[in-house]
This record gives structure tokens, C-alpha cells and sequence, in this order.
């Protein structure tokens, strides 16, 4: 899988090394809450967490990214693209550290998988679920050129889709 770098991160295959770090992420009940793939804050369910982005990046050749920032090489988090089985179309995610919120890292990082999937992917259109009153997430895909597309279930919960077209695309 391709790594990327942007400004102040680089984006590199997440691995089995990630888990502590990946782990303590989503213990924080703030950072699991606004997840649109629901789990919990236990070490079990970020251990399945972290094994279907990598099961995925096998499947599909690609997945989401570990975010570490340049500066540190501290962990912050993960991002990308994301099309698991039933998804309403190729999907661009992010989920971040909460010592790491408002650094615009999460905008950064989701710049750079959109960028990926037109380019490297021939996307027509990318998306990304958002979970209703997560005004973080709804700014982030503001920010990344999404806007609202329509509302959907997915997996039993009600979600907002934002995206956007490749330039030339009818919409």
C-alpha cells in the first residue's frame, strides 16, 4: 500500500504495532461515540477494529492509513479509504487521538486520501458517513470540499452522507 506525506504527517500502513496506541484511541469514549462503524471502548473490540482495516487494505489493496505526525513521530490516529462489503459507495474516513482534535490534522490527512482515491483509484465520487450531530466530522468533510448528499441507514443507524465528484463528473 502506497504511503503518503503531507505537510506535517505521514500515512503509512497501519500494522500490529499500532494496537496499543490504536487501542488506547479508542478507549476514549468522546472518540468511539462519533464513529459511524460503532465499537466499543474495549481493548477486544479495537483489536477487531484495527484487524478489518488491515483485513481490508488485503482485500481491497487498500485501507485506512496510520497518521503519524513528522515532527514526533507520535501516533495520531488513522484515515482513508474505506469500502467494506455493503457500503454505500468508496468512502473516505477519519478517526484522531483527542489530544490530537483541532490541529486540522483530520482535514490534512482527509485531503490526501480524496486526492488518492481520484487518482490512484479512478474514484467518480467519494464519501464519507457521518453520524447526525457530529459537527466535528460535518466540519472536517466541509472542510475536505464534501458537502451534504443525502441521508442513508447504515448498519441500523441513521447517517448523513457527504462527498464530493471528480472534476468532470456529472453530479
Amino acid at each position: 500500500m502506497t504511503v503518503l506525506e503531507t505537510e506535517r504527517l505521514v500515512l503509512r500502513p497501519l500494522t500490529g504495532e499500532d494496537f496499543e496506541d490504536y487501542a488506547e484511541m479508542l478507549a476514549d469514549p468522546e472518540v468511539a461515540s462519533g464513529l459511524a462503524e460503532t465499537v466499543s471502548t474495549g481493548a477486544a473490540d479495537a483489536w477487531r477494529s484495527l484487524a478489518t482495516f488491515i483485513g481490508h487494505r488485503e482485500i481491497r489493496g487498500y485501507s485506512h492509513w496510520a497518521l503519524v505526525e513528522k515532527a514526533t513521530g507520535a501516533f495520531v490516529g488513522r484515515a482513508g479509504p474505506w469500502r467494506p462489503h455493503g457500503f454505500p459507495g468508496l468512502g473516505v474516513g477519519w478517526c484522531l487521538s483527542r489530544r490530537h482534535w483541532g490541529k486540522g490534522y483530520a482535514s490534512e490527512a482527509g485531503r490526501a486520501a480524496v486526492a488518492y482515491c481520484f487518482a490512484e483509484l479512478g474514484a467518480d465520487e467519494v464519501i464519507s458517513l457521518i453520524l447526525p450531530g457530529n459537527s466535528r466530522s460535518i466540519g472536517v468533510a466541509e472542510r475536505i470540499g464534501h458537502t451534504h448528499l443525502r441521508d442513508t441507514e447504515y448498519r441500523g443507524q441513521r447517517v448523513h452522507i457527504y462527498g464530493q465528484r471528480a472534476e468532470g463528473q456529472p453530479t
